[in-house]
């Protein structure tokens, strides 16, 4: 008889103020009523479970119990979890537990309101989202796009240039495919897939005083660990774009893990063999690679080298000949490209057990480039085409 399919659920908790470890904490399944306890550095694991949605419940005495919902456990991928817990008022006479989970509650403690966290799990749930964290937060109250076709984040009538994007703790340009194409301030899809990202933050107003350059809104990201415990591999192909990805330690029992994630796009790939495709029809083409090399170093520290790249290309050809020229855009020859990197090394050392430093170190770059020719025909005068039209870079 066939058995179901297993997989483990592991993770570390923490303090959410110090990132301290929590040991004794208890970590428990709701579904299933299978728990376990964290060990003296913050781990805890649960092994052979049965493949399936679960709700995850940790308590610790002096914090706020903790619930991670609709965790979905598969049978090819180590859950891996990264739970941090607030501190606790109670008083002496009498102690009340009680279970929540409430979104509007940031992990920035300077953040009092129009703040929201996400999971990588939701953003790879919500309506349309398709696994862009950009097109997922549409669905915030006060937030929308700005077309179907694009990414572009409207906030409370702001404009999409207004967003702020930062990662790892620091400012980065639009990290969308084709950004500024249609709207100043959004693309096509952001560069990095979902499945990198670790619980992030995205706010609509009211900002803590590190986000000094946003005017509409701010999108904190923040990229998780790779599994330091096994090597882990995984493929994927959708609307998006053909992904590979690779985690794992860089050797057991020593804490540092890698991560790496690269994606290709699909229409790229396919767009040839389409039946309808139309001979002179733009073409977009598009790339990322983004990675994250987490490094523990004792009494020192912990060294994170993280880093993000795309490359985007759209091209139209038209045509040469007149009889050919249907509409405006078979006249003309188009290039645009948008490029964008950014990569830094991080350092986090705890001080004592209430205060820790986190220095960054970082360099990014962006790049637009726009070439459009215009072919003119014989039979028409050139002041219904100015020279300036003719060629535009």
């Amino acid at each position: 008889m066939s058995q179901n399919p297993v997989q483990t659920i592991r993770g570390e908790v923490v303090d959410a103020i110090t990132k301290m470890p929590l040991p004794g904490a208890n970590v428990v399944l709701e579904e299933t009523g299978a728990g376990t306890s964290t060990d003296m550095d913050g781990r805890f694991e649960l092994p052979d479970v049965t493949v399936g949605r679960y709700t995850l419940q940790v308590r610790f005495i002096g914090y706020e119990p903790a619930v991670i919902s609709e965790l979905l456990v598969g049978s090819g991928k180590e859950v891996v979890v990264k739970v941090e817990m607030e501190e606790a008022v109670s008083k002496l006479n009498e102690v009340v537990v009680s279970s929540g989970y409430r979104k509007d509650r940031p992990v920035n403690s300077m953040a009092v309101v129009s703040a929201r966290t996400f999971s990588v799990e939701e953003a790879r749930r919500y309506a349309g989202a398709l696994d862009d964290p950009g097109r997922m937060a549409g669905n915030f109250a006060g937030v929308t796009t700005a077309g179907i076709n694009n990414n572009a984040i409207v906030v409370r009538g702001n404009a999409p240039k207004g967003l702020l994007w930062r990662l790892e703790g620091v400012d980065i340009p639009v990290p969308s495919h084709f950004s500024g194409s249609n709207v100043a301030g959004g693309g096509g899809l952001t560069m990095f897939s979902s499945q990198m990202l670790s619980n992030s933050e995205f706010y609509t107003g009211a900002f803590p005083t590190e986000y000094g350059n946003a005017t509409a809104g701010v999108f904190d990201m923040k990229l998780r660990n790779g599994n330091n415990q096994k090597q882990e591999f995984a493929a994927q192909v959708g609307v998006q774009g053909i992904e590979a990805a690779a985690e794992g330690p860089f050797r057991k029992k020593s804490g540092g893990s890698y991560l790496f994630n690269y994606r290709y796009s699909t229409m790229a790939l396919i767009f040839d063999f389409l039946p309808e495709t139309r001979e002179g029809t733009e073409i977009p083409v598009y790339q990322d690679l983004s990675f994250k090399v987490n490094m523990p170093a004792g009494d020192a520290g912990i060294f994170s080298l993280w880093g993000i790249g795309g490359l985007s290309k759209s091209t139209s050809s038209g045509f040469d000949e007149p009889n050919k020229w249907k509409y405006p855009e078979d006249r003309e020859k188009m290039r645009f490209e948008y490029n964008m990197g950014a990569m830094g090394v991080t350092h986090r050392k705890a001080l004592s057990e209430t205060t820790y430093l986190t220095s960054t170190v970082a360099v990014n770059t962006g790049q637009h480039v726009y070439e459009e020719k215009i072919r003119l025909d014989d039979a028409i005068p050139d002041l219904l085409f100015p020279k300036l039209f003719v060629e535009q870079i």
